[in-house]
């Protein structure tokens, strides 16, 4: 026993005056710790778009990331010349597209209740691999020019159906290696990679076709999926991909249908919020590769050249929002909407402009606030539900996204006749701005009611 102790205790009295006189002390040292300063948890507060890295698993799968996509978007480039050599439509190129995508429509949510069901790391490895046996599969067709266009439309829709699994094993397991909070982080990395990748493996496919032919794209894309698989086995996961159900579902209902999850989806309201302002917005905005190549080659009276500096400046905004996402811990659904809104007004001064110049310099804070938007809802979509619903949540999420990628391009297409590059800008920008402002003060007005309408708290009596 110290001193200070034993001298306390010698002159402490007998009964309740003991207390009175050990509390004075007790609430000094107290105070005393309190203005020490505390060591900062590791990590905590950290802003920078690229803490996500400082996870090891992080930066092995940012790696496996970037060779993947490098691989995809050579097959990507690839494709649409085989299908136009092949047919000499470029019709049939949109086909071939639309065939890839649609299983995404029709088998979304049993992809994501597959992922909930199976153990996350076995489920992406797998799906990888597959998609690797389909890519060199493509590629040994072409190499002996025994490729046809059913054969290629149904080697198309067989890479779209793993794809249901895979996109939401892939994304999770990305998740898990990070804690919460590094989440935005984690995402705003990939979509920096998937740009560079895409700017990468669309150069290196002109490359690869003009020394190999056309089917060492397919192979390198087979060759990309199966270094993923390799990388897979050794991430450790920061949390158990078990996802552990409620007490009142039992495994059966969390392992059968995907009814659940589009129950699930349908009474939160922040996911029917978010997917309304996604589809507004992907019908109406965002195809600027369609309404700003018909206003700078149109009105604008610029050539193809001056088209593909604005693809530049959209690409660059687009990198600058990712990176400035990575900053973002905890996004919301009114961050969503107010850069969703943002962009429909900054789309309107684009259709208004009446210069290039003037355009370049709108398209990039386009594109910053469009790549914003886009990181907060994917990040919300992969936090928001529990974890033994996630999957299932991002199978419903790419169902109703393919419906309205589909559906999007026609009727902007039906816009720009109509209205013109012009009309279609302003429209579309205003309509997603004005939706948003009467959808923000309709929930502001039933809040406040239901504040009004709430239970009286009753008045504390006097002592």
């Amino acid at each position: 026993m110290s001193v200070t102790t034993t001298t306390i205790a010698a002159a402490r009295p007998e009964g309740d005056s003991a207390t009175a006189t050990v509390a004075p002390v007790r609430a000094r040292a107290d105070r005393l710790s309190r203005l020490r300063p505390r060591r900062p948890r590791r990590g905590a507060g950290n802003r920078s778009p690229w803490r996500c890295l400082r996870h090891s698993g992080m930066r092995w799968w940012s790696v496996a990331n970037l060779v993947s996509n490098l691989g995809t978007w050579m097959q990507l480039t690839v494709q649409n010349l085989l299908v136009l050599q092949l047919t000499g439509s470029a019709a049939a190129t949109g086909l071939s597209l639309s065939v890839q995508a649609a299983p995404g429509l029709l088998f979304g949510v049993t992809g994501g209740r597959m992922v909930d069901a199976w153990p996350r790391k076995v489920t992406a490895a797998v799906s990888q691999a597959a998609l690797a046996g389909v890519a060199f599969a493509t590629a040994v067709l072409v190499a002996f020019d025994l490729l046809s266009m059913p054969v290629l439309m149904a080697l198309a829709a067989v890479t779209g159906l793993i794809a249901t699994v895979d996109g939401p094993a892939c994304a999770l397991l990305g998740n898990d290696l990070v804690p919460r909070e590094d989440i935005p982080s984690a995402i705003a990395l990939g979509a920096v990679v998937h740009s560079v990748g895409r700017l990468a493996g669309t150069a290196l496919a002109g490359v690869a076709v003009a020394f190999f032919g056309m089917g060492a794209a397919y192979g390198a894309n087979g060759l990309s999926f199966l270094f993923v698989t390799a990388v897979i086995p050794f991430l450790k996961p920061m949390r158990s991909s078990r996802r552990a159900a409620p007490a009142d579902v039992g495994p059966d209902r969390d392992r059968g249908s995907g009814r659940e999850g589009l129950a699930f989806f349908a009474r939160r309201p922040r996911l029917v919020a978010l997917a309304a302002l996604c589809a507004l917005g992907s019908t109406f905005g965002r195809n600027y590769s369609l309404t700003l190549a018909v206003l700078v080659t149109g009105p604008l009276a610029a050539g193809s050249g001056a088209f593909g500096m604005v693809s530049t400046m959209l690409a660059v905004g687009g990198m600058a929002g990712a990176v400035l996402a990575g900053r973002l811990r905890r996004p919301s659904v009114r961050m969503v909407a107010i850069t969703a809104a943002s962009g429909g007004l900054l789309q309107v001064a684009a259709g208004l402009t009446p210069s290039l110049f003037l355009l370049m310099l709108f398209v990039v804070p386009m594109a910053l606030v469009e790549s914003v938007s886009d990181t907060a809802t994917t990040a919300i979509l992969q936090t928001d539900p529990p974890e033994h619903m996630r999957g299932r949540v991002l199978g419903v999420w790419e169902t109703v996204s393919t419906g309205w990628r589909l559906l999007g391009p026609p009727v902007l297409g039906l816009l720009l006749q109509f209205a013109g590059a012009r009309g279609a800008l302003v429209l579309g920008g205003l309509l997603i701005a004005g939706a948003i402002a009467v959808a923000g003060l309709s929930h502001g007005r039933r809040t406040a009611r239901a504040v009004r309408s709430g239970p009286a708290v009753p008045a504390l009596e006097p002592a």
